[in-house]
């Protein structure tokens, strides 16, 4: 069974984890040493390099784990992690659990030795129960009444909790995997388009609550005013320099300028630029070139599934990697809002890391089981035959 696990996919799993490592050895030595002098009074330049290096050892950890496990048992467990999951995300609102600290949003919960980002976890759970979901309707997608509305009560339940944290990345990551793996179970595309507009309507306003949030907004819809650029926009302003100071060649790693308390949250969501400024643009297309491999063979492995609910799963997955991949950079180059989302495997962030790890040992899980036969099979089985797993 070992012998079809897809090695390439493991292989640029494992590469660009690494890789993330030596980035944010690179780009946090400055912020390590603040927070590690503010902190303990002892200023250290690895803080967030030996944090990460947990981070990746429990991840490694949790895929392996993952990709032992029969990816349909998941089927079974699906609802109770689903749920699981929304309750995780009430209990950032409970004073008890928040983490020490202020915070502009409430995105983390603490659970005695450690704390979690409910929204990363509940990416992958939402996949998980949409899979089954969505296959036991398979023949009642495309209807309003049993298909739509269901699936919409879903996507509001999903998506509105996150955005009272409010969590503006996860929410749209979470309604873009949602709306694509309604789309290729059979959904109605206008029916898709009404369940996204509702979404935007009752999501968006419950996150523009925030000034913050509103700032972010402002800034991307007016970079090129001066007091909105050394204000609210200078993040993404900072992100530009790093971006066209790299050129074609880069700096130099480790030589990036605006590490240096330039660039605000650069080993988090902003580590694209710092790359861009230490590697050049064409060191950067090796980086996205085994992205899109990475996204090839995802959709490749759920193309091949053997069964309906590993073609679903396999689906949800890629497209959560390849969907905050996509926002990530965007923001990056100022071509959406500031999110906060991470660079998949990349950037620092203990949830977002062990829950795509997690992600990626599933998708290697449905590679071993994985044949050409098994996907004719599956895509010529009469609908409403009953799936048995085992």
């Amino acid at each position: 069974m070992f012998r079809r696990i897809d090695l390439l996919l493991l292989g640029i799993t494992i590469v660009l984890t690494l890789f993330g490592l030596a980035m944010i050895a690179s780009v946090s030595v400055f912020e390590s040493y603040q927070i590690t002098q503010r902190l303990y009074d002892i200023p250290s330049n690895s803080f967030y390099l030996w944090r990460s290096f947990m981070h990746v050892s429990v991840g490694i950890v949790a895929m392996l784990v993952m990709m032992a496990i029969p990816y349909w048992l998941w089927a079974k467990y699906a609802r109770l992690l689903f749920l699981l999951s929304l309750l995780l995300l009430a209990l950032v609102f409970i004073p008890a659990f928040q983490p020490s600290g202020s915070q502009t949003s409430h995105s983390w919960v603490s659970l005695g030795f450690f704390t979690l980002q409910p929204s990363e976890l509940l990416k992958l759970t939402l996949i998980f129960y949409l899979s089954v979901w969505l296959q036991k309707r398979e023949q009642l997608i495309g209807t309003f009444k049993e298909g739509f509305l269901p699936f919409a009560t879903l996507l509001v339940l999903s998506t509105v909790i996150v955005a009272l944290q409010p969590d503006l990345g996860s929410f749209f990551v979470i309604a873009g995997i949602s709306s694509v793996m309604f789309f290729i179970a059979g959904g109605n595309v206008f029916h898709l388009l009404l369940g996204g507009g509702l979404a935007g309507i009752l999501g968006l306003p419950i996150i523009l609550n925030k000034e913050y949030i509103r700032d972010r907004f402002i800034a991307f819809l007016r970079p090129t005013d001066p007091s909105i650029a050394e204000s609210i926009g200078f993040q993404i302003k900072q992100a530009l320099i790093a971006i066209g100071s790299g050129g074609f060649f880069g700096v130099g790693y480790g030589k990036s300028i605006q590490k240096f308390g330039y660039l605000p949250e650069v080993q988090a969501d902003m580590i694209f630029s710092a790359m861009a400024e230490e590697l050049g643009f064409f060191r950067l297309l090796i980086v996205l070139m085994m992205y899109t491999i990475l996204v090839w063979r995802g959709y490749k492995i759920a193309q091949e599934a053997p069964d309906r609910f590993g073609f679903l799963m396999a689906t949800g997955i890629t497209t959560w990697i390849a969907f905050q991949t996509l926002v990530n950079i965007a923001v990056n180059l100022s071509l959406f809002p500031l999110t906060g989302l991470t660079l998949p495997f990349i950037s620092y962030g203990g949830s977002s890391l062990l829950s795509l790890l997690a992600g990626i040992g599933i998708l290697l899980n449905i590679s071993m089981h994985s044949t050409q036969e098994a996907s004719l099979a599956r895509r010529t089985k009469p609908k409403g035959l009953k799936k048995v797993f085992g």
